[in-house]
């Protein structure tokens, strides 16, 4: 039985989505992919529809979605839950300005001991070195 011309095999599929077959497998065992059946003594085939699930998978991704929050949006991927997909946006976006907030002071403190450490006018030790052993890191 010849396959339907926009089916496509693993690899072909891979290719199109931009991602590596042991990705498409990956997907498939978290549950976020159907694994297509297999006719008998055949291969499984995929389509487009496949192939734009992949990349909402990959783009929610990019946007820091975790993968149990991928497949929580891919439930509403209809577009008729707006207000379930914008709460769980908010709640990412609230993970990401407290990581934001985080890395700002990091910056603070990275900034501080390397200016400690250019300026250490003939200290024997370096400050970042005597910061770490002794935990007194600015803040």
């Amino acid at each position: 039985m010849p396959s339907k011309p926009e089916s496509l095999t693993i690899g072909t599929f891979a290719k199109a989505a931009a991602v590596n077959v042991e990705t498409i497998r990956f997907y498939q065992r978290k549950g976020l992919l159907p694994e297509p059946d297999k006719p008998y003594g055949s291969i499984r085939r995929y389509d487009e529809a496949d192939v734009t699930r992949v990349r909402f998978i990959k783009s929610a991704q990019r946007l820091g979605f975790s993968l149990d929050e991928i497949a929580e949006l891919l439930r509403l991927e209809d577009g008729t839950h707006c207000e379930e997909a914008s709460r769980l946006a908010e709640h990412k976006l609230k993970d990401v300005r407290e990581k934001l907030a985080d890395l700002l002071r990091i910056e603070a403190a990275l900034s501080a001991l390397v200016c400690a450490c250019h300026t250490r006018k003939g200290n024997v030790f370096c400050p970042l070195v005597a910061a770490l052993h002794t935990e007194n890191l600015p803040r």
